[in-house]
């Protein structure tokens, strides 16, 4: 299915959220993620479902100043 990653379009196998990140080499990253600008917490990833057209956002925290 096609859907978009941080703004770029991708075909995925993956069905939902917390396979999506796996797919994506996220699996052991802290990350935090949304879903069609909907922010859906770690807990919440296994059973969120993905559907072509929809927009991830994967947000990995950085240090420094």
């Amino acid at each position: 299915m096609n859907i978009q990653v941080n703004g770029k379009e991708l075909e995925v196998g993956a069905a939902t959220l917390a396979v999506l990140l796996e797919e994506l080499g996220y699996q052991d990253a802290v990350v935090a993620t949304a879903l069609n600008q909907a922010f859906v917490c770690a807990t919440d990833r296994q059973v969120t479902k993905l559907k072509s057209g929809d927009a991830v956002e994967i947000l990995v925290p950085r240090q420094g100043g």
